[in-house]
């Protein structure tokens, strides 16, 4: 009982110094000051208009620069003013509000297709033409009420900054462990994949996911400390995240750069369980360890001892007993993959004691010398520009299509309120908005939470009604309510939606005797709303994900080649690492993770939408073991003597890359390129002619009594076989790849 007691205490800890329930503390406070000092000169009005501009502001507050954070607010302040402005005049006319409605979603929606931060500020306009509706003071003019929006987004700004410079670097420490947290449960994951006993597609889809949420991470942490160093300049604080990170990524691609063929080691370890048993509970160490670092960092404490330096000595006796008790000659397949899993678990190692020895402030023997020029290449640029708006202005746009779906589906929703007399029939619009999201999948996983939130929500607020009638109560209540809704929404959306529903319920009832109504009136408006949601994106112009999976794996597998490409130059010129290999590594891992979140969307979709899935799975798979095995080329490459690249190698990589471009012209609907004859076969023969030569010659060493194999010897035999087996392995799968893809290609067309 003492481990889930501790697990669940830890989890709130980290809840509590989230920025997430920061947030929710700056926004309540936000809110609730102007509120209450207005209440008390009883201009109340005033203070609701105030407290609505801090609520239209503050979706746009997340992890990024400063001063993408600034800008991120002031324009959801400024949008959110002039929304409302405009649909609260045209409101005052019966004939201007359907074009209003049309007119405004749609253009304000479509905004969304200049990025994330950018539907952020959207969701801003949205929520102020929504609220227009709401009449919840009518003691001031229109424009009155629009310039203080504006002022409650300032003054939920300056709040917001405040709290930012008393903790500056707590969005940091929290992105860090988190990113600590899921590279953790990745390395346990491959152990589980391993253990299995056949393959499991729930495991690989969950390793899909988390090598997303790294790469989403990754990109915000790049952001962050990116522009912190701009900013700052190489701090000692600055330098010391950048390390950490770098460190992260490192492990990120070093577990992909040495995927496990787990077939091929049960089969070679069927008789010695217990060794593999010793070796991958030693990643479950190294996850361990970095789980609790994490959570050092969130807690902001003493790093606990580290103990992964013991547990790799005991690891390497393991190595050495195996050794001593095997016959090389019969057993050095075996051997030499168990030799390439230390080397890769003794890096992992290291990079989890490089970071432990950063957060000792024990110094670091790791330099780090990047230019800005070349640094700032590895962050994701927005585009601003008239262009962007242009080119996307037609159905082959999701954000076209979203934004015309959310407007009629906005009018219908008032329509319905309209016609019927719905009280507060806003509440319908404001769940339409607050949905609805430009594919199907996630709308229906928000539209599910939402009403299981609204309905337990409403049994509870019951429940409270019976029980006491205390104004004092419900305003206790209500603002507690508030903080939690927000400090959750991006954590858990149903628990979130229970306190949504709570704090709207009992913030009216301090201004509607019948809180009873109220809970009713909110539960119907939120299930039509939610229906109106769901039934929108499944009618109206749907963009189903197969419909764009072949254009997302095409740029996959261009990238791929790319990534190929520059390995194929390093290889042979030996020099220091261009940035040009470390742009091309990035985006072949965003791609990736693009084709495996476009995969799990495809599987939210309704079943006859999912249009070749098996296959698209197969590809997805294909996808990721090609990838793994090329970063396990290319890193090896970077980190071992090698020899010359050979003619053979370069057979090799040009038949790959053969295959990889004729599966992108498959996808592309172009023509697809007669295969030249590249004489595969020769060169494999030659590659294991090498391989052959260089292990007879350690047979021959063997005989003659020298046991122990030189360093360099070691190293020939390790390039021999990880190289040859690589190149095989990746020509195997390009192979598959391009076979594939004509099988998805032959059944669209059928």
């Amino acid at each position: 009982m003492t481990i889930p007691f501790r697990k669940y205490q830890n989890d709130f800890i980290k809840f509590l110094r989230s920025t997430d329930f920061s947030k929710a503390i700056v926004l309540t406070i936000a809110i609730v000051v102007p509120v209450l000092i207005f209440y008390k000169i009883d201009h109340l009005e005033i203070g609701i208009s105030i407290a609505m501009g801090c609520l239209l502001s503050s979706p746009s507050d997340v992890p990024g620069s400063f001063k993408h954070k600034v800008y991120g607010i002031l324009a959801a302040a400024i949008l959110g003013a002039i929304s409302f402005f405009i649909a609260g005049y045209a409101a005052l006319f019966a004939w201007a509000i359907v074009p209003m409605l049309l007119i405004m979603i749609f253009f304000i929606a479509y905004l969304s297709i200049y990025g994330f931060r950018a539907s952020l500020v959207t969701f801003a306009g949205l929520l102020a033409v929504v609220l227009s509706f709401a009449n919840l003071s009518s003691g001031i003019e229109i424009w009155q009420k629009s310039l203080l929006i504006f002022s409650g987004g300032l003054w939920y700004l300056i709040v917001s900054i405040a709290w930012y410079f008393i903790k500056p670097e707590r969005a940091t420490e929290q992105l860090l462990a988190e990113t600590m947290e899921i590279t953790a449960e990745y390395l346990r994951l491959r152990i589980r994949i391993l253990r299995s006993e056949q393959e499991d597609q729930s495991l690989q889809k969950e390793l899909f996911q988390l090598q997303s949420d790294l790469n989403e991470h990754h990109e915000t942490l790049r952001e962050i400390l990116i522009s912190s160093r701009k900013t700052s300049g190489s701090s000692g604080y600055s330098r010391r995240r950048l390390l950490i990170f770098i460190d992260l990524v490192d492990m990120l691609e070093l577990a992909m750069a040495h995927p496990i063929d787990y077939e091929r080691m049960r089969q070679s370890f069927k008789d010695d369980k217990i060794t593999l048993q010793i070796f991958g509970d030693f990643t479950l160490e190294l996850a361990n360890q970095l789980e609790i670092i994490g959570l050092a960092v969130h807690k902001n404490s003493v790093v606990p001892k580290n103990v992964i330096p013991e547990h790799l000595e005991n690891l390497k006796k393991a190595l050495n007993e195996f050794r001593s008790r095997i016959d090389i000659r019969e057993r050095r397949e075996a051997m030499l993959l168990l030799r390439n899993l230390f080397d890769y678990q003794s890096k992992q190692a290291q990079k989890i004691n490089n970071i432990d020895r950063v957060l000792r402030n024990l110094g670091s023997k790791k330099t780090l010398f990047i230019k800005d020029k070349e640094i700032h290449k590895f962050l994701t640029l927005q585009e601003y520009s008239l262009k962007t708006l242009v080119t996307n202005l037609n159905f082959s746009s999701a954000i076209f299509r979203h934004s015309l779906r959310l407007a009629l589906v906005v009018l219908i929703g008032y329509l319905i309120g309209d016609y019927f007399s719905v009280q507060n029939s806003y509440w319908i619009l404001l769940t339409i908005v607050v949905i609805m999201r430009p594919n199907y999948g996630l709308t229906k996983v928000r539209t599910r939470k939402r009403i299981i939130g609204t309905l337990i929500g409403g049994a509870i607020a019951i429940g409270i009604v019976f029980i006491t009638q205390n104004l004092i109560v419900y305003s206790i209540l209500g603002i507690l309510s508030l903080t939690l809704a927000f400090s959750l929404i991006q954590r858990n959306y149903t628990t979130a939606a229970i306190f949504i529903t709570l704090s709207i319920i009992f913030i009216y009832a301090l201004l509607q005797p019948e809180v009873l109504n109220v809970i009713q009136f909110r539960v119907v408006d939120t299930l039509i709303g939610a229906s109106l949601a769901a039934f929108g994106n499944l009618i109206l112009w749907p963009k189903w994900e197969s419909q764009d999976i072949n254009k997302i794996s095409a740029a996959s597998f261009t990238a791929i080649l790319d990534y190929l490409n520059e390995i194929d130059k390093y290889y042979h010129d030996k020099k220091d690492l261009p940035m040009s290999y470390k742009l091309a590594r990035k985006k072949a891992f965003v791609e990736m993770g693009n084709l495996s979140g476009a995969f799990q969307r495809m599987t939210q979709e309704p079943k006859f939408k999912q249009k070749n899935l098996a296959l698209i799975y197969e590809l997805v798979s294909l996808n990721h073991t090609f990838l793994n095995a090329l970063a396990s080329l290319g890193t090896y490459i970077r980190t071992h003597p090698t020899t010359n690249a050979s003619s053979d190698f370069e057979t090799y990589t040009k038949a790959i890359s053969f295959n990889l471009k004729n599966s992108v012209n498959v996808l592309e609907k172009k023509e697809v390129i007669e295969k030249e004859n590249l004489e595969i076969s020769r060169a494999r023969k030659s590659l294991q002619k090498k391989y052959d030569k260089l292990t007879d010659a350690r047979d021959l060493e063997i005989k003659a009594g020298k046991t122990e194999i030189d360093r360099n010897t070691r190293l020939k035999l390790q390039e021999a076989h990880l190289v040859t087996g690589q190149l095989k392995w990746l020509l195997d799968i390009s192979e598959k790849l391009q076979e594939n893809v004509e099988k998805i290609n032959l059944k669209e067309d059928e």
